[in-house]
């Protein structure tokens, strides 16, 4: 259940906020706009729930702790990641390997 809360609804804008500000500041992008998640993937504010084309800045609210392993809603078990990331890791936990990084995406010329 991506993208959702424990009771499987949609996450309020407030925490969605919150989340948001959780990514690290990207160098050369203005923090409000563009960060970057875990992995270092580059992410863009607007394009949350955007989990549509191959290495795009959409992102997703990610649980660290799955909620099927008993994670739940508080902003110390979620994350942003972008969509790709959030995909890969799946209900993978304590370990789990990011799939895209900034070097990914400029290497396929979708970053600067």
């Amino acid at each position: 259940m991506r993208n959702k809360t424990t009771r499987g609804t949609a996450f309020k804008e407030e925490l969605v906020q919150k989340v948001w500000e959780k990514a690290a500041p990207a160098p050369g992008f203005d923090p409000e706009l563009v960060r970057k998640d875990h992995c270092g993937a580059l992410i863009k504010r607007s394009m949350f729930g955007q989990a549509n084309d191959y290495l795009s800045m959409g992102w997703e609210i990610d649980h660290i702790k799955p909620v099927t392993k008993g994670g739940k809603d508080n902003l110390d078990n979620l994350q942003p990641l972008q969509w790709e990331n959030n995909f890969a890791k799946a209900e993978f936990y304590p370990y789990w390997d990011c799939l895209v990084s900034t070097i990914a995406m400029k290497f396929n010329g979708y970053v600067k």
